[in-house]
Protein backbone atom coordinates (compact mmCIF):
# COMPACT_ATOMS: atom_id res chain seq x y z
CA UNK A 1 0.00 0.00 0.00
CA UNK A 2 1.29 3.47 -0.89
CA UNK A 3 -0.08 5.63 1.93
CA UNK A 4 -1.08 9.22 1.37
CA UNK A 5 1.34 10.11 4.16
CA UNK A 6 3.36 8.07 6.68
CA UNK A 7 4.79 10.38 9.35
CA UNK A 8 7.10 7.69 10.73
CA UNK A 9 8.84 7.53 7.36
CA UNK A 10 8.83 11.31 6.95
CA UNK A 11 10.59 11.85 10.28
CA UNK A 12 12.94 8.86 10.10
CA UNK A 13 15.77 10.70 8.28
CA UNK A 14 15.95 13.17 11.17
CA UNK A 15 15.58 10.59 13.92
CA UNK A 16 19.05 10.95 15.47
CA UNK A 17 18.93 14.76 15.43
CA UNK A 18 15.41 14.77 16.88
CA UNK A 19 16.43 12.41 19.67
CA UNK A 20 19.45 14.59 20.42
CA UNK A 21 17.20 17.66 20.56
CA UNK A 22 14.83 15.89 22.96
CA UNK A 23 17.71 14.90 25.22
CA UNK A 24 19.03 18.47 25.17
CA UNK A 25 15.67 19.85 26.28
CA UNK A 26 15.24 17.16 28.93
CA UNK A 27 18.69 17.87 30.35
CA UNK A 28 18.15 21.63 30.39
CA UNK A 29 15.45 21.55 33.04
CA UNK A 30 13.68 24.45 31.26
CA UNK A 31 10.60 23.45 29.30
CA UNK A 32 8.50 26.57 28.55
CA UNK A 33 9.58 29.81 26.80
CA UNK A 34 13.31 29.26 26.98
CA UNK A 35 16.34 29.21 24.70
CA UNK A 36 14.90 26.63 22.26
CA UNK A 37 11.84 28.78 21.52
CA UNK A 38 13.97 31.90 21.17
CA UNK A 39 16.35 30.11 18.78
CA UNK A 40 13.56 28.81 16.58
CA UNK A 41 11.74 32.15 16.55
CA UNK A 42 14.95 33.83 15.37
CA UNK A 43 15.60 31.17 12.72
CA UNK A 44 12.07 31.10 11.33
CA UNK A 45 11.77 34.88 11.21
CA UNK A 46 15.01 35.01 9.22
CA UNK A 47 13.78 32.22 6.96
CA UNK A 48 10.55 34.10 6.18
CA UNK A 49 12.41 37.42 5.80
CA UNK A 50 10.50 39.15 8.59
CA UNK A 51 11.45 40.90 11.82
CA UNK A 52 9.45 38.82 14.26
CA UNK A 53 8.28 35.27 14.86
CA UNK A 54 6.25 34.46 17.97
CA UNK A 55 5.87 30.77 18.75
CA UNK A 56 2.38 29.79 19.88
CA UNK A 57 0.38 26.70 20.68
CA UNK A 58 -1.02 25.88 17.22
CA UNK A 59 -2.14 27.37 13.93
CA UNK A 60 -5.69 28.11 15.06
CA UNK A 61 -4.41 30.11 18.01
CA UNK A 62 -1.94 31.91 15.75
CA UNK A 63 -4.85 33.30 13.73
CA UNK A 64 -6.81 34.03 16.90
CA UNK A 65 -3.91 35.97 18.42
CA UNK A 66 -3.45 38.08 15.30
CA UNK A 67 -7.10 39.14 15.47
CA UNK A 68 -6.85 39.78 19.22
CA UNK A 69 -3.80 41.98 18.66
CA UNK A 70 -5.48 43.91 15.84
CA UNK A 71 -8.46 44.59 18.12
CA UNK A 72 -11.21 45.11 15.56
CA UNK A 73 -14.59 46.37 16.82
CA UNK A 74 -17.24 43.71 17.30
CA UNK A 75 -19.25 43.22 14.11
CA UNK A 76 -16.37 44.15 11.81
CA UNK A 77 -16.45 42.28 8.52
CA UNK A 78 -13.51 40.05 7.57
CA UNK A 79 -13.29 38.76 4.00
CA UNK A 80 -12.25 35.10 3.89
CA UNK A 81 -12.07 32.40 1.23
CA UNK A 82 -15.10 30.13 1.38
CA UNK A 83 -13.07 27.03 0.46
CA UNK A 84 -10.75 26.80 3.43
CA UNK A 85 -10.32 24.69 6.53
CA UNK A 86 -12.62 25.77 9.36
CA UNK A 87 -9.63 26.94 11.46
CA UNK A 88 -9.47 30.06 9.30
CA UNK A 89 -13.02 30.98 10.29
CA UNK A 90 -13.28 29.93 13.94
CA UNK A 91 -11.27 32.83 15.45
CA UNK A 92 -13.30 35.36 13.48
CA UNK A 93 -16.64 34.25 14.85
CA UNK A 94 -15.22 33.55 18.33
CA UNK A 95 -14.26 37.23 18.61
CA UNK A 96 -17.66 38.55 17.48
CA UNK A 97 -16.45 39.44 13.99
CA UNK A 98 -18.34 38.61 10.80
CA UNK A 99 -16.87 36.38 8.09
CA UNK A 100 -17.70 37.46 4.55
CA UNK A 101 -17.25 34.44 2.33
CA UNK A 102 -15.55 34.87 -1.06
CA UNK A 103 -15.56 32.32 -3.85
CA UNK A 104 -12.07 31.28 -5.01
CA UNK A 105 -10.37 31.88 -8.30
CA UNK A 106 -11.63 29.04 -10.53
CA UNK A 107 -8.13 28.22 -11.82
CA UNK A 108 -6.01 28.25 -8.65
CA UNK A 109 -8.73 27.75 -5.97
CA UNK A 110 -7.10 30.57 -3.97
CA UNK A 111 -8.57 33.96 -3.07
CA UNK A 112 -8.10 36.62 -5.75
CA UNK A 113 -8.75 40.35 -6.04
CA UNK A 114 -11.72 40.12 -8.48
CA UNK A 115 -13.60 37.95 -5.99
CA UNK A 116 -12.70 40.21 -3.05
CA UNK A 117 -13.47 43.70 -4.31
CA UNK A 118 -17.26 43.38 -4.69
CA UNK A 119 -17.49 42.24 -1.05
CA UNK A 120 -15.81 45.29 0.49
CA UNK A 121 -18.17 47.49 2.50
CA UNK A 122 -17.81 50.28 5.06
CA UNK A 123 -17.70 47.56 7.74
CA UNK A 124 -14.82 45.64 6.18
CA UNK A 125 -11.68 45.75 8.31
CA UNK A 126 -9.45 42.96 6.96
CA UNK A 127 -8.81 40.40 4.24
CA UNK A 128 -7.59 36.92 5.16
CA UNK A 129 -5.84 35.08 2.36
CA UNK A 130 -5.13 31.35 2.56
CA UNK A 131 -2.17 30.02 0.60
CA UNK A 132 -4.10 26.85 -0.08
CA UNK A 133 -2.29 23.55 -0.73
CA UNK A 134 1.11 25.34 -0.70
CA UNK A 135 0.53 27.93 -3.43
CA UNK A 136 0.67 31.64 -2.63
CA UNK A 137 -2.29 33.76 -3.64
CA UNK A 138 -1.73 36.38 -6.32
CA UNK A 139 -0.87 38.97 -3.70
CA UNK A 140 0.04 42.14 -5.62
CA UNK A 141 -3.56 43.00 -6.63
CA UNK A 142 -4.80 42.00 -3.16
CA UNK A 143 -2.18 44.20 -1.48
CA UNK A 144 -3.29 47.08 -3.73
CA UNK A 145 -6.92 46.54 -2.71
CA UNK A 146 -5.97 46.49 0.96
CA UNK A 147 -4.06 49.77 0.65
CA UNK A 148 -6.84 51.40 -1.36
CA UNK A 149 -9.47 50.59 1.27
CA UNK A 150 -7.20 50.86 4.34
CA UNK A 151 -7.71 47.21 5.26
CA UNK A 152 -5.48 44.89 7.25
CA UNK A 153 -4.10 41.96 5.29
CA UNK A 154 -3.56 38.62 7.06
CA UNK A 155 -2.04 35.43 5.67
CA UNK A 156 -3.14 31.98 6.73
CA UNK A 157 0.12 30.31 5.70
CA UNK A 158 -0.51 27.00 7.45
CA UNK A 159 0.12 25.07 4.23
CA UNK A 160 2.80 27.27 2.68
CA UNK A 161 6.09 27.01 4.60
CA UNK A 162 8.72 28.22 2.13
CA UNK A 163 6.33 29.13 -0.70
CA UNK A 164 7.31 32.26 -2.60
CA UNK A 165 5.62 35.08 -4.48
CA UNK A 166 7.68 37.59 -6.46
CA UNK A 167 10.81 36.57 -4.50
CA UNK A 168 9.12 37.04 -1.11
CA UNK A 169 8.26 34.13 1.12
CA UNK A 170 4.84 33.36 2.51
CA UNK A 171 4.61 35.17 5.82
CA UNK A 172 6.21 38.29 4.39
CA UNK A 173 3.29 39.31 2.18
CA UNK A 174 0.96 40.95 4.69
CA UNK A 175 0.57 42.74 8.01
CA UNK A 176 0.84 39.41 9.84
CA UNK A 177 0.78 35.72 9.04
CA UNK A 178 -0.26 32.60 10.91
CA UNK A 179 1.60 29.30 10.54
CA UNK A 180 0.69 25.86 11.77
CA UNK A 181 3.45 23.38 12.50
CA UNK A 182 1.08 20.44 12.84
CA UNK A 183 2.96 17.18 12.12
CA UNK A 184 1.60 16.81 8.57
CA UNK A 185 2.81 20.26 7.43
CA UNK A 186 5.86 20.82 5.23
CA UNK A 187 7.55 22.04 8.41
CA UNK A 188 5.93 19.82 10.99
CA UNK A 189 6.53 19.40 14.70
CA UNK A 190 5.90 16.17 16.59
CA UNK A 191 2.74 17.58 18.12
CA UNK A 192 0.70 20.77 18.00
CA UNK A 193 2.64 23.98 17.38
CA UNK A 194 2.16 27.30 15.61
CA UNK A 195 3.66 30.70 14.97
CA UNK A 196 2.83 34.30 14.13
CA UNK A 197 5.21 36.25 11.89
CA UNK A 198 5.14 39.98 11.23
CA UNK A 199 7.23 43.08 10.52
CA UNK A 200 5.05 45.17 12.84
CA UNK A 201 6.83 45.78 16.16
CA UNK A 202 3.70 46.72 18.11
CA UNK A 203 1.67 43.77 16.83
CA UNK A 204 4.52 41.41 17.70
CA UNK A 205 4.67 42.85 21.20
CA UNK A 206 0.92 42.43 21.66
CA UNK A 207 1.00 38.81 20.46
CA UNK A 208 3.86 38.03 22.85
CA UNK A 209 1.81 39.48 25.71
CA UNK A 210 -1.39 37.73 24.70
CA UNK A 211 0.18 34.27 24.30
CA UNK A 212 1.51 34.40 27.90
CA UNK A 213 -1.49 35.42 30.03
CA UNK A 214 -1.02 39.07 29.06
CA UNK A 215 2.24 39.11 30.98
CA UNK A 216 5.85 40.00 30.26
CA UNK A 217 6.85 39.91 33.93
CA UNK A 218 5.88 36.99 36.15
CA UNK A 219 2.61 37.59 38.01
CA UNK A 220 2.20 41.05 36.43
CA UNK A 221 -0.56 41.03 33.79
CA UNK A 222 -0.97 44.09 31.57
CA UNK A 223 -3.88 42.80 29.48
CA UNK A 224 -6.26 39.80 29.57
CA UNK A 225 -4.27 37.16 27.72
CA UNK A 226 -4.31 33.40 27.22
CA UNK A 227 -1.94 30.47 27.39
CA UNK A 228 -0.70 29.69 23.89
CA UNK A 229 3.01 29.02 24.02
CA UNK A 230 5.20 26.99 21.70
CA UNK A 231 6.96 24.63 24.10
CA UNK A 232 10.69 24.04 24.22
CA UNK A 233 10.54 20.47 22.94
CA UNK A 234 8.56 21.27 19.79
CA UNK A 235 10.74 24.32 19.13
CA UNK A 236 13.85 22.13 19.29
CA UNK A 237 12.29 19.64 16.85
CA UNK A 238 11.30 22.44 14.47
CA UNK A 239 14.81 23.89 14.51
CA UNK A 240 16.16 20.51 13.38
CA UNK A 241 13.66 20.20 10.55
CA UNK A 242 13.86 23.83 9.40
CA UNK A 243 17.41 23.18 8.19
CA UNK A 244 16.01 20.63 5.72
CA UNK A 245 12.85 22.48 4.64
CA UNK A 246 14.13 23.85 1.34
CA UNK A 247 15.51 20.46 0.27
CA UNK A 248 12.25 18.77 1.27
CA UNK A 249 10.27 21.34 -0.71
CA UNK A 250 12.46 20.77 -3.77
CA UNK A 251 11.62 17.07 -3.61
CA UNK A 252 7.93 17.94 -3.49
CA UNK A 253 8.36 20.24 -6.49
CA UNK A 254 10.13 17.51 -8.47
CA UNK A 255 7.31 15.05 -7.79
CA UNK A 256 4.67 17.64 -8.66
CA UNK A 257 6.46 18.39 -11.93
CA UNK A 258 6.31 14.70 -12.81
CA UNK A 259 2.60 14.43 -12.01
CA UNK A 260 1.83 17.52 -14.05
CA UNK A 261 3.84 16.33 -17.04
CA UNK A 262 2.94 12.64 -17.02
CA UNK A 263 -0.63 12.25 -15.74
CA UNK A 264 -2.95 12.28 -18.74
CA UNK A 265 -6.51 11.36 -17.90
CA UNK A 266 -9.47 13.09 -19.54
CA UNK A 267 -11.63 13.09 -16.40
CA UNK A 268 -8.98 14.36 -14.03
CA UNK A 269 -8.36 18.10 -13.55
CA UNK A 270 -4.82 18.81 -12.39
CA UNK A 271 -3.64 21.93 -10.54
CA UNK A 272 -2.06 24.74 -12.62
CA UNK A 273 1.57 24.21 -13.63
CA UNK A 274 2.64 27.86 -13.84
CA UNK A 275 4.32 28.10 -10.42
CA UNK A 276 5.96 24.73 -9.86
CA UNK A 277 9.08 26.18 -8.23
CA UNK A 278 7.21 28.76 -6.12
CA UNK A 279 4.48 26.42 -4.89
CA UNK A 280 5.67 24.06 -2.12
CA UNK A 281 3.02 21.43 -2.88
CA UNK A 282 1.85 20.75 0.64
CA UNK A 283 -0.90 18.84 -1.12
CA UNK A 284 -1.32 17.72 -4.72
CA UNK A 285 -5.05 18.25 -5.18
CA UNK A 286 -6.93 17.09 -8.26
CA UNK A 287 -10.61 17.14 -9.21
CA UNK A 288 -12.73 14.28 -10.52
CA UNK A 289 -16.49 14.38 -11.26
CA UNK A 290 -16.80 10.76 -10.03
CA UNK A 291 -14.56 11.18 -7.01
CA UNK A 292 -15.82 8.23 -4.96
CA UNK A 293 -15.48 5.75 -7.83
CA UNK A 294 -12.03 7.08 -8.69
CA UNK A 295 -10.86 6.87 -5.06
CA UNK A 296 -12.22 3.33 -4.76
CA UNK A 297 -10.30 2.34 -7.88
CA UNK A 298 -7.07 3.80 -6.47
CA UNK A 299 -7.64 2.11 -3.11
CA UNK A 300 -8.10 -1.24 -4.87
CA UNK A 301 -4.76 -0.56 -6.56
CA UNK A 302 -3.18 0.13 -3.12
CA UNK A 303 -2.88 3.90 -3.52
CA UNK A 304 -4.04 5.99 -0.58
CA UNK A 305 -5.84 9.28 -1.08
CA UNK A 306 -7.39 11.87 1.26
CA UNK A 307 -10.09 14.51 0.76
CA UNK A 308 -9.06 18.05 1.77
CA UNK A 309 -11.85 18.92 2.62
CA UNK A 310 -15.16 17.04 2.24
CA UNK A 311 -17.46 19.74 3.72
CA UNK A 312 -17.16 23.49 3.20
CA UNK A 313 -17.12 25.60 6.41
CA UNK A 314 -20.41 27.33 5.62
CA UNK A 315 -22.09 23.92 5.34
CA UNK A 316 -20.81 22.61 8.67
CA UNK A 317 -23.16 22.15 11.64
CA UNK A 318 -21.04 24.74 13.47
CA UNK A 319 -22.23 27.41 11.02
CA UNK A 320 -25.82 26.58 10.18
CA UNK A 321 -26.59 30.32 10.03
CA UNK A 322 -24.55 30.51 6.81
CA UNK A 323 -26.11 27.56 4.97
CA UNK A 324 -28.27 29.93 2.95
CA UNK A 325 -25.19 31.20 1.09
CA UNK A 326 -24.95 30.53 -2.62
CA UNK A 327 -21.33 29.46 -3.20
CA UNK A 328 -21.54 27.07 -6.14
CA UNK A 329 -17.84 26.81 -7.00
CA UNK A 330 -16.83 26.25 -3.39
CA UNK A 331 -19.45 23.55 -2.99
CA UNK A 332 -18.43 21.87 -6.26
CA UNK A 333 -14.79 21.84 -5.21
CA UNK A 334 -15.62 20.18 -1.92
CA UNK A 335 -17.55 17.50 -3.84
CA UNK A 336 -14.78 16.81 -6.36
CA UNK A 337 -11.32 17.38 -4.85
CA UNK A 338 -8.97 14.67 -3.62
CA UNK A 339 -5.29 14.65 -2.70
CA UNK A 340 -2.82 12.24 -4.30
CA UNK A 341 0.22 10.98 -2.39
CA UNK A 342 3.01 13.57 -2.57
CA UNK A 343 5.58 13.77 0.20
CA UNK A 344 9.31 13.75 0.81
CA UNK A 345 9.60 9.96 1.14
CA UNK A 346 7.57 9.00 -1.93
CA UNK A 347 9.97 7.11 -4.20
CA UNK A 348 10.36 7.51 -7.94
CA UNK A 349 9.13 3.93 -8.39
CA UNK A 350 6.00 4.71 -6.36
CA UNK A 351 5.43 7.84 -8.43
CA UNK A 352 5.79 5.73 -11.60
CA UNK A 353 3.12 3.35 -10.32
CA UNK A 354 0.74 6.14 -9.28
CA UNK A 355 1.02 7.86 -12.66
CA UNK A 356 0.58 4.61 -14.61
CA UNK A 357 -2.39 3.54 -12.47
CA UNK A 358 -4.16 6.87 -12.86
CA UNK A 359 -3.65 6.93 -16.62
CA UNK A 360 -5.21 3.46 -16.83
CA UNK A 361 -8.23 4.36 -14.69
CA UNK A 362 -11.62 3.46 -16.21
CA UNK A 363 -13.14 6.42 -14.33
Amino acid sequence: MIPHLDLRQVNQPYSEALQAAACRVLSSGWYVLGHEVEAFETSFAAYCGVKHCIGVGNGLEAIHLIFRAMNFPEGSEIIVPANTYIATILPITALGLTPVWAEPDPRTYTLAAPQIEPLITEKTRAIVVVHLYGRCCDMAPIEELARKHNLKLIEDAAQAHGATYQNRKAGNLSDAAAFSFYPTKNLGALGDAGGVVTNNDELAHQVRLLRNYGSEQKYIHRIPGMNSRLDELQAAFLEVKLAHLDADNRRRQALAARYLAEIHHPSLQLPPADAIDQDVWHLFVVRHPQREAFMTYLRQKNIGTVIHYPVAPHQQDAYTEYRYLDLPLTEQLHREVLSLPLNTVLTDAEADYIIETINESPY
